[in-house]
């Protein structure tokens, strides 16, 4: 086999220098989303209505146009880590978020008609902190003891 320098083989290969990974953390799409979303401040986009008290079958299937969901699911970066769609029910899994959680995003009764990306930015950032443990991991961390 005939050895080659690495600065020879770049030259030689064709390699895409622009591959995407597409293997993405919670925390590196939730971030990728922030940025998407920062990138233009000002822009307001719509909410979701009364996501809390709908069917978890209707809430999963909404979705609106401008959107914080349709932001993430217009990058194509998102879309080859797995982003199959701009409803809350596919936000929730791609981004792995409560009903809890993703609600406090996209709802109207947080923000009303329209929200600024900028606030949407804001209201996700704290989830990079990742969960606190549940009362049951809790325990079973104390019980282990």
């Amino acid at each position: 086999m005939k050895q080659h320098a690495r600065d020879d083989l770049q030259k030689i290969a064709k390699v895409d220098q622009d591959f995407i990974d597409r293997e993405m953390s919670r925390s590196q799409r939730l971030e990728r989303w922030i940025d998407l979303l920062e990138r233009s401040p000002r822009q307001f986009l719509s909410t979701l209505r009364e996501t809390e008290f709908q069917p978890s079958e209707t809430r999963a299937a909404m979705r609106t146009d401008s959107s914080p969901i349709s932001v993430a699911f217009a990058d194509p970066v998102l879309r080859a880590a797995g982003l199959e769609g701009d409803s809350y029910g596919e936000a929730k899994r791609f981004f792995e978020l409560t009903d809890h959680e993703l609600h406090g995003i996209v709802c109207y009764c947080h923000f009303g008609e329209t929200v600024s990306s900028a606030v949407v930015a804001r209201s996700i950032r704290p989830l990079l902190a990742g969960r606190p443990p549940s009362l049951f991991a809790r325990l079973r961390k104390l019980l282990s003891i």
